[in-house]
């Protein structure tokens, strides 16, 4: 006597193999849904002005003939500002950027020394490429530029 549909091997290993792509899917879409990055800025257009303030910035930083470099010590960073035609060393507010993650992305405010030495003290090293970004706190001026951590020799933020 033949068995019935449900009692026999064929049926259930058809259902079995699209019920692991349907499953397999919607775990894939929980990982994708918890992990998202954030590469696209919701406010393009305001950033796309935003580029231009900063451009200006920029350029009234060359015109006090600014220079700066930064490079990693064992316990941090050590940033050197030339200050050009500037009167004083200027206490900055320094921005640091992650590519990719935007969790990891800080802000400090710091002091220099009488040489133009500004340094910060981190709790774990930075590692790989990060985007900085410093400025006086009147917003008159910015030196920004790209580095990648951990660096021995100074990476010229602004020539």
């Amino acid at each position: 006597m033949k068995k019935p549909w449900y009692k026999q091997f064929w049926p259930w290993f058809l259902i079995f193999l699209p019920m692991c792509a349907v499953t397999g899917s919607f775990i894939t879409l929980g990982i994708f849904a918890q992990n998202s990055v954030n590469l696209v800025s919701e406010d393009y257009y305001k950033e796309g002005k935003g580029i231009n303030v900063d451009l200006t910035k920029i350029h009234v930083a060359k015109g006090f003939q600014l220079k700066a470099t930064v490079v990693s010590t064992s316990t941090g960073l050590l940033f050197h500002l030339d200050k050009g035609k500037l009167p004083i060393y200027p206490a900055l507010q320094v921005s640091f950027t992650h590519r990719t993650l935007p969790d990891r992305d800080f802000e400090r405010t710091i002091s220099s020394d009488a040489n133009g030495n500004y340094r910060i003290t981190l709790d774990a090293p930075l590692n790989g490429p990060w985007f900085i970004k410093f400025e006086p706190h009147n917003k008159e001026w910015m030196i920004q530029g790209k580095v990648g951590f951990p660096t021995d020799t100074p990476t010229i933020l602004l020539d």
